[in-house]
């Protein structure tokens, strides 16, 4: 059975900087085809943040994180990261994992797993 489970999130000032894990069970990282990170905002939808493609290890991110976060899959660990800097307060939110185990469900941006969340507050 997989499961993801989220930890790191917490309360910054603006400027600070987070390192979010996605702690991954049943499976090795490397053995989903990809994996994510979304955020909601209160009272909004789940967006978007990073993606990290475990065969060819390549990666993207949103345009509004570009250079200030950072995917990366930690295989001894067996998590996936997400290293955020200079931090703002449009940041906030519950931010998710997911992983998916077919290059298909890559394609779509379909995952199967999620985790529970885990909470970041910036404040200005």
């Amino acid at each position: 059975q997989v499961q993801l489970v989220e930890s790191g999130g917490g309360s910054v000032q603006a400027g600070g900087s987070l390192t979010l894990s996605c702690s991954v069970s049943g499976i090795s990282v490397r053995s989903a085809e990809c994996m994510a990170w979304f955020r909601q905002a209160p009272h909004k939808g789940r967006d978007w943040v990073a993606s990290f493609f475990s065969r060819t290890g390549n990666s993207g991110v949103v345009s509004s994180v570009r250079g200030r976060f950072t995917i990366a899959q930690d295989e001894p660990r067996n998590t996936l990261d997400l290293r955020m800097s200079a931090l703002k307060p449009e940041d906030s939110g519950t931010y998710f994992c997911a992983a998916a185990l077919r290059s298909e469900e890559c394609a779509k941006m379909q995952y199967t797993y999620w985790g529970q969340g885990t909470q970041v507050t910036v404040s200005s």
